[in-house]
């Protein structure tokens, strides 16, 4: 290196302060603690190749000592991983800021790099962007400046920078500044017997907040650290356990239990690095803050004032007799800035005598450890010459997360074999092996991979070997060291068979002798490569977990993973709702009724619930039950004169509430029974009785069921047909006969009921009951909240989008165009974008910091084509997905080391973008944001382009309608018309069945052909509308153990007939069809040129008289039939149906006739909701398109039942009959004759 004049120096200096100013106005930092600590600028002293650490010191006003002088930077005689620039600022010092600069009038830069701090020139911290990040961006040139303000300033003595990359063609140089001012703070030493007692003499006055705070640091795991005791014997303690926070409760004085665990918090708190920690009560709760880390605490109600009268330091000094949460552990390490409300109290502890050996100094011991960061890392050092004798003795410390890799090995020339030490299943295991077999293998230890120190000592002597874990006998048996192994193929001497160990060394020591990790750093000492000496750099990725929804995270060193099981969410981190969010979204998945789980907010915080959905022909309701919904007398309290009947509702406060505000409409049944007992006392007096309703408390109602809120009136009193038109409820008039008051509640902000205060009951002869039914809601206001984009300009925009760690997009959408962009959110530099890229591709790109990333699904059938379509995008800090309908989900891996924070800042634009010209033509439906639903309707009906809404729903749930039912449109959503089908239900998929007995008879008849233009029937006039007949079709399901048995028989006008029939042939049931011409036809051939004319009706079971028949038909059809007959049809019409469902039609029923599930069979439809599942059943483990009970609640299965389809047709002048006997169909096809 070549020395320039200290005049090169100056201007070197001033250029660096101006274009400082000049290039990062953004970044300039306020005058409250941005002093420029020191500057560095120039370093030119040769350095040799073994000496890597350039220490530069500086007094706390930041002025520098140049070591010397030279063209304009530091720059290391060596360009590689192993250099980096060390800073002593004299003191520990409050860094905010640092910025670079390339090495003056060269091509030397750096373009990335680490930071170290520690207060003591060991034990250092790299210090990570968004916790994840540890890697800061570096230049693009030798001029430009880079600034970087740390998000959380940092208290150090010591920084060090380590180059990662540099200029490709130039070599490591860097010029550098450092922002801060000066830290002062009170510290206390705590020995592990020493302690400190804080009595308050006075009360302070009381107030709404208060707050203790403090900083430690420790080596021990486990520790007292605080100990507040009250007034009545109640305390708070804060411990450290196994390097983690604890704050429990106790309370009397005599307790043998351990507390009341409120919160644990934070990990690895065992560091010996600084760690702050702040208790606050906030009325009703406590906040304890960790770092960065906040939990928060509901507390009981003797907790709202603390009142305390002792503070306790380091361990348990108690007054009383309470049990030490962690007997005979008191904390060993440094506080620092311990402050109650405003006392600093180890500032007044220095004024007093503490207990037991307290200084106010921080005690720093020195201890090396050692990181191995990868797989590939390895420490080789030189084997001790007592080692050739078999005499071998090693012991360490680790800590790590994974549950295998090599720890050591070595050679045993004695026994020319192999020594390997490694764990496996998280358990630690010795192996010798000699010529690549294993000739002695022993174990010890378990759990080892909790993240926690754990010592290892392993002797070898001879004959005998033994190896322990944590100070207990591990394993002995009769019978030169290396850590990890290099990768070298060509490597005889070590060939690891073994996963390399990923995790952090200390307390290294060969034959009892320290290994000097300073001198190994150095290069003085043995070889390593992928080490991070110094310092243990063991992260938790589970504190503070990413895991979502109670999901359970466990770790390995370099990743998470979050096990959603029994949680009722899904993905990386359990993010997104396994479950529907509505009745209705399961309705129109095709599931019929049944109990399902219910997500209300999706993805957000309200826990899915266990609802009964009742899916009619129109509607879905959801059925939320409470602990009474029963028709209950009233029970007079002798303390109050009333009775006041508490409801406490299955669903969560939150779900009700969410429930009741995205349902179209609700309603909840309130009756009231009286016999001289008033309800609500009108017109004027005051209410007797009333009942309180509405979200949370509720707030108090005067009116009754059937009335409109705040009327003080019942249903009579607003229909005007009360028992007295002098009163407005007819318990009001105070008969001494029975009244009643009921009515549906239906004023959604007034429910549900809470509870009954019923007064008027005390009197000599009062009477009265109540009920109050389930809350009933329908309709789903977020699934059909739709606009639908007619310019290719046209968007609707909303505020800024928040996911920064999980985002979660859903919606449907349909179209006609092949490309547009569906959503986009802008940041700085960040972005999220959804669009259809083509006919048949979805994009889902987005950039957190790392640069932009795409995910992408192309389908196989074209999106374009007007039908709805689901999209379900997903970007978590582990991964980004992207769903559309039901094809695989398209995954992309986050980066291991990059940003998380997903941070923008612009409005939310839907169906295009302002920076976009090429916007969505089509709809888009149900579009929700982490669960929360956007309000497309309301932001279209102000927004040129964006119409409110989105009709057309049949071409894409038209499907779902069976059995002949037809589709029909609504405004929001479908129904299904069953009105010419067998079946019913809200997809005409149940069947209408009925138990027969041999009395039962059912007669469909069909008026004259002169009387058919009258249409006097209720029935549809389309099944009139062709009397004579050129092709029959006839379906119908029985079960029955008679034969000879008539199914169906029909007749016209004109003395033709029509027979189904089941009749014994040889050993086998058979099917016969009789035609007016009385032939069995055995083949069932029907004549083609033959009309079966003027139907007269249709007859089910027994045949009371016919004129048609011969003796023996006649003898058959009296008989009738005896069994289940279900889903009966001919042509449009379905006899049975009308007779049971619609009694005013043209039918007649004789003899009895029982309405069963005896017919229902298990649907064809996947989704339907017939399949039964236990209520034990595990939540994950369920298809969410399935309920959990049996929806039909059938009181028999479809066993060895039978269906038949028979079709005859002039036209195609083929016939068919198809049976079924849960086995496949078998069909019979001839030419007709």
């Amino acid at each position: 290196h070549l020395c320039g004049p200290i005049e090169t120096i100056a201007d070197t200096l001033n250029g660096f302060i101006s274009r400082r100013l000049k290039y990062n106005k953004l970044h300039f930092i306020s005058a409250i603690c941005s002093s420029i600590l020191a500057r560095f600028f120039v370093t030119c002293a040769s350095v040799s190749p073994h000496t890597h650490t350039h220490t530069l010191s500086h007094d706390v006003k930041g002025e520098s000592r140049v070591v010397s002088t030279g063209a304009g930077g530091w720059s290391p005689l060596i360009s590689d991983k192993y250099q980096w620039l060390e800073v002593d600022l004299g003191r520990r010092t409050k860094i905010t800021a640092v910025a670079t600069q390339g090495r003056y009038g060269s091509s030397d830069w750096l373009m990335a790099y680490l930071l170290m701090f520690s207060d003591t020139g060991h034990n250092w911290r790299q210090h990570r962007q968004e916790d994840s990040l540890g890697a800061f961006p570096g230049n693009s040139n030798a001029d430009t400046v880079v600034h970087y303000k740390l998000e959380q300033p940092v208290i150090a003595r010591y920084l060090r920078l380590i180059p990662l990359d540099w200029n490709p063609t130039g070599k490591i140089g860097l010029r550098l500044e450092i922002y801060g001012c000066r830290y002062t703070s009170e510290v206390a030493n705590f020995d592990g017997s020493s302690s400190l007692v804080y009595r308050l003499v006075v009360r302070p006055v009381w107030t709404a907040t208060e707050i203790i705070s403090l900083k430690f640091k420790t080596l021990k795991n486990s520790g007292t650290l605080l100990h507040a005791e009250k007034q009545r014997d109640h305390s708070l303690t804060l411990v450290l356990e196994k390097g983690r926070l604890l704050l429990y409760h106790q309370q009397g004085t005599n307790s043998s239990s351990g507390g009341q665990l409120l919160v644990s918090l934070g990990s690895l708190l065992d560091d010996q690095h600084w760690h702050h920690v702040k208790l606050e009560r906030l009325s009703t709760h406590l906040n304890l803050t960790v770092d960065k880390s906040t939990r928060q605490i509901h507390i009981p109600a003797e907790l709202s004032h603390w009142d305390i009268q002792q503070l306790s330091l380091g361990a348990v000094q108690s007054h009383g007799l309470q049990k030490p949460i962690l007997s005979n552990r008191n904390f060993h390490g440094c506080l620092e800035n311990l402050f109650y409300n405003n006392l600093n109290l180890i500032e007044l502890a220095k004024n007093n005598n503490p207990q037991g050996n307290v200084t106010f100094s921080c005690a720093e011991p020195v201890l090396v450890a050692v990181t191995f960061t990868d797989s590939q890392s390895f420490l080789q050092l030189p084997g001790l010459m007592s080692w050739s004798s078999g005499v071998v003795s090693v012991a360490l410390q680790f800590r790590t997360w994974n549950k295998a890799g090599l720890l050591l090995t070595f050679d045993l020339p004695q026994l020319d074999s192999t020594v390997w030490l490694y764990l496996s299943e998280a358990r630690l295991r010795l192996q010798i092996s000699k010529g690549g077999k294993a000739t002695l293998e022993l174990s010890a230890g378990s759990g080892l991979n909790d993240g926690q120190w754990h010592s290892v000592e392993m002797t070898s002597r001879h004959d005998h070997l033994s190896i322990t874990v944590d100070k207990n006998e591990g394993a002995t048996s009769c019978v030169f060291p290396s850590s990890g192994c290099p990768a070298q193929e060509s490597s005889q001497e070590c060939r690891n068979p073994f996963t390399g160990f990923q995790g952090c060394m200390r307390h290294l020591t060969l034959d009892n002798q320290p290994v000097n990790l300073i001198k190994v750093q150095h290069r003085q000492l043995g070889n390593y490569r992928n080490l991070q000496i110094d310092m243990c750099g063991i992260i938790d990725r589970c504190s503070p977990s990413h895991c979502e929804h109670g999901g359970l995270c466990t770790q390995s060193w370099s990743t998470f993973h979050c096990n959603c099981s029994n949680s009722g969410y899904r993905g990386a981190t359990c993010h997104s709702s396994t479950y529907e969010q509505s009745c209705e979204a399961y309705k129109h998945k095709g599931n019929a009724s049944g109990h399902y789980y219910i997500d209300v907010d999706g993805s957000g915080p309200v826990k899915p619930q266990l609802i009964y959905c009742n899916m009619t022909e129109d509607r879905a309701w959801m059925v939320i039950q409470h602990n009474n919904t029963e028709l209950t007398r009233v029970h007079l309290s002798p303390e109050t004169n009333q009775d006041a009947p508490h409801f406490e509702y299955a669903s969560d406060e939150e779900q009700l509430a969410a429930i009741i505000s995205q349902s179209e409409h609700c309603e909840q049944e309130l009756t009231y029974h009286c016999r001289k007992s008033r309800l609500l006392n009108t017109p004027e007096g005051a209410p007797f009785s009333w009942w309180v309703g509405g979200p949370g408390p509720g707030q108090i109602q005067t009116y009754w069921g059937g009335a409109e809120p705040g009327s003080q009136q019942c249903a009579c009193g607003l229909q005007d047909n009360c028992l007295d038109s002098n009163h407005y409820c007819n318990c009001d008039a105070d008969y001494d006969q029975w009244a009643n008051d009921s009515g549906l509640l239906t004023h959604k902000e007034t429910l549900p009921v809470r509870s009954l205060v019923l007064g008027d009951i005390h009197r000599p002869g009062s009477e009265a009951a109540y009920r109050v039914g389930p809350l009933h809601c329908h309709g789903d206001k977020n699934f059909w909240n739709a606009a639908f984009f007619d310019k290719e300009t046209s968007y609707l925009h909303f505020p800024t989008f928040h996911g920064e760690l999980n985002a979660d997009i859903s919606f449907l959408f349909k179209t006609t165009s092949s490309s547009g962009v569906f959503v986009e959110n802008l940041g700085i530099k960040d972005f999220i974008r959804i669009e259809l890229s083509s006919s048949s591709e979805v994009i889902f790109s987005f950039d957190v910091g790392n640069g932009p990333l795409q995910v992408r699904v192309e389908t196989s059938v074209p999106l374009n084509d007007n039908r709805w379509h689901s999209v379900r995008a997903e970007r978590n800090v582990k991964e980004a997905s992207l769903r559309i309908d039901e094809f695989p989900a398209s995954i992309q891996e986050a980066p291991a080391e990059g940003h998380i924070h997903l941070q923008l800042n612009s409005q939310l634009f839907i169906g295009g973008t302002a920076s976009r010209q090429k916007g969505f033509l089509g709809c888009i439906r149900s579009l929700q944001l982490n669960g929360v639903t956007l309000d497309l309707e309301e932001r279209a009906k102000i927004t040129p382009g964006v119409q409110s809404g989105c009709p057309g729903h049949c071409s894409s749930y038209g499907s779902l309608c069976q059995n002949q039912g037809h589709c029909i449109e609504k405004s929001n959503g479908f129904s299904c018309d069953c009105a010419h089908s067998a079946y019913t239900g809200a997809f005409c998929h149940k069947e209408v069945s009925a138990i027969f007995k041999s009395t039962t008879s059912i007669t469909y008849i069909l008026q004259e052909p002169y009387e058919l233009s009258r249409n006097s029937s209720a029935w549809p006039s389309s099944i009139y509308s062709d009397m004579t007949l050129r092709g029959e079709n006839i379906s119908l399901s029985f079960r029955t153990s008679q034969s000879p048995a008539l199914l169906l028989y029909v007749n016209s006008f004109f003395r033709e007939y029509l027979a189904l029939l089941i009749n014994k042939h040889g050993d086998k049931d058979v099917f016969a069809l009789f035609d007016w011409s009385n032939a069995i036809l055995e083949d069932f051939n029907l004549t083609s040129d033959v009309e079966f004319n003027s139907i007269k009706s249709i007859i089910l079971g027994r045949v009371q008289e016919s004129d048609e028949l011969d003796a023996e038909l006649d003898g058959l059809a009296s008989l009738g039939f005896t069994g289940c007959l279900s889903a009966v049809r001919f042509n449009a019409i379905s006899p049975l149906k009308a007779a049971l469902l619609h009694p005013d039609s043209a039918v007649i029923v004789t003899g009895p006739l029982v309405q069963s599930s005896c017919g229902s069979s298990a649907p064809a439809n996947p989704y339907a909701a017939e399949t039964t599942h236990s209520l034990s059943d595990e939540p994950g483990s369920v298809d969410p398109g399935q309920p959990l009970v049996n929806a039909v609640r059938s009181d028999s299965a479809l066993i060895g039942g039978n269906a038949i389809h028979l079709s005859r047709n002039n036209n195609s002048q083929k016939c068919v009959i198809i049976y079924n006997n849960n086995s496949p169909k078998m069909s019979y096809w001839q030419r007709c004759s």
